[in-house]
């Protein structure tokens, strides 16, 4: 029985800031970010967009396209570090919008909830609902991964921001990819990159003395949560490069095989919080599977060597091409690897019917999962339509002040008018018991 994608869908925020214009407005030469990094645009969430928006969306098109009976979907599963509620999860929304679609209660019998870790969640929500599949092969499940990749203005992660979401169909028999039952792990509490409740003293905002109620909030400390993250860059490169590497070997012991283990991959997934992370950090395992006793000072020269440049060529760029035009997606990033390489084939004409691919997925904080997937003979029926870099070639291009107006929340107006999707219609302020509630409707 084999068990794995049976279908994919996307939906990505639909305005952008090109590269170039960002490195400009912040004095960088746009060719360390462009060839450097491989970034060529950034995508921002719209006003009316936020995580919810992009799954909601993303699901919608997964459900039409798939044609899938909601009665045979058993959970929907939500990877994501860019929740919006810490009580009520995101797939509890998309359910409700689902239903506003397909019908009252038609999604009623499904398990929701969402995973939380760092960048990983989505493969983590991908493996339990593998295993479920499995237990229950005529049951289907969704997995969806959404979120908004936002970094402080000034800070070394702010080129590498991206927004959207990827929903998949995991079932038994599946059109796409099936994946090995061998999943290797490495984990490691760290703090590389984290997103904490920052505290300030309530008289530093109300400049009195005195703990006096402030908009309801009685204690003496309030609590802040930023969408911005706490991070060392070159310490979550390092942790990346430590847990991948451990994972990739311990899945190599599993599979008992001769010679390195990415020869029998036609291509590799990573996950990518910029489109050259992979390349840049595979030299090692490249050089290690190959010769183990090769030295940490031969990985430079190994790196810049013809033969790596074509293996990273033939096995990474595919993934690598919508990282480049869209920017980090967190907990979609591996996943968008995925459908970049498969519509690049598509568009291509290759066949790669029965090849496999290697994942090699990282959450911060810190965990790798790496494990390996057969493309299916009915792919290209399934990725047809996709229309990948067809919808990113429609996505509108916007100036550097528009795009600090939007990170600064100073924006107001949406900057494109929203067609047949999902928007943000607001959120609550006035009554008592829904503070804070948000609404969603659907736009014709």
């Amino acid at each position: 029985m084999t068990i794995g994608i049976d279908a994919i869908a996307f939906d990505v925020a639909k305005i952008h800031l090109r590269i170039k214009s960002f490195a400009e407005a912040r004095g960088i030469e746009p060719e360390k970010l462009e060839n450097g990094l491989g970034l060529l645009k950034m995508t921002l969430p719209d006003v009316h967009q936020d995580t919810v928006v992009f799954g909601a969306n993303a699901l919608t098109k997964l459900m039409l396209q798939s044609k899938a009976d909601p009665k045979s979907i058993s959970r929907i599963y939500v990877g994501t570090e860019s929740g919006i509620d810490n009580s009520k999860p995101i797939a509890s929304f998309l359910v409700s919008l689902m239903e506003q679609q397909f019908g009252e209660g038609s999604l009623g019998h499904c398990d929701v909830v969402d995973f939380t870790f760092a960048c990983i969640g989505g493969v983590d929500a991908l493996q339990n609902c593998i295993d479920f599949v499995r237990l229950n092969p005529d049951k289907k499940a969704i997995v969806v991964c959404t979120d908004v990749a936002k970094y402080d203005l000034n800070s070394t992660g702010e080129y590498t921001q991206g927004a959207g979401a990827v929903a998949m169909l995991v079932s038994s028999d599946p059109k796409i990819i099936s994946f090995s039952q061998d999943w290797a792990v490495d984990t490691k509490g760290v703090y590389d990159f984290f997103k904490p409740y920052r505290t300030i003293a309530k008289s530093e905002i109300i400049k009195k003395a005195d703990n006096e109620e402030w908009f309801g909030n009685l204690e003496a400390e309030i609590e802040i949560h930023k969408d911005q993250p706490v991070f060392d860059g070159q310490y979550s490169n390092q942790c990346y490069m430590d847990r991948t590497r451990t994972a990739y070997f311990r899945l190599k012991e599993m599979s008992r095989r001769e010679g390195p283990l990415y020869n029998s991959w036609r291509s590799i997934i990573m996950h990518l919080p910029y489109s050259f992370q992979g390349r840049r950090m595979l030299p090692e395992i490249y050089a290690l599977d190959a010769n183990p006793g090769t030295s940490p000072d031969d990985l430079k020269s190994i790196a810049k060597s013809a033969a790596y440049l074509d293996f990273v060529a033939t096995k990474l760029q595919p993934a690598e091409r919508a990282s480049s035009l869209i920017g980090n997606l967190y907990t979609g990033s591996i996943f968008m690897g995925l459908l970049s390489t498969l519509c690049h084939f598509y568009d291509s004409d290759g066949e790669i019917s029965g090849a496999t691919f290697g994942f090699m997925a990282y959450g911060s904080g810190s965990k790798s999962k790496v494990f390996e997937g057969t493309i299916q003979p009915n792919w290209k029926a399934a990725i047809g339509l996709v229309k990948l870099f067809e919808t990113l070639e429609q996505s509108v291009e916007i100036d550097f002040l528009t795009y600090e107006a939007l990170h600064k929340k100073e924006q107001k107006q949406s900057v494109r008018q929203p067609k047949a999707e999902w928007i943000l219609e607001r959120i609550e302020k006035e009554h008592p018991n829904l503070i804070g509630a948000r609404y969603y409707k659907w736009i014709p």
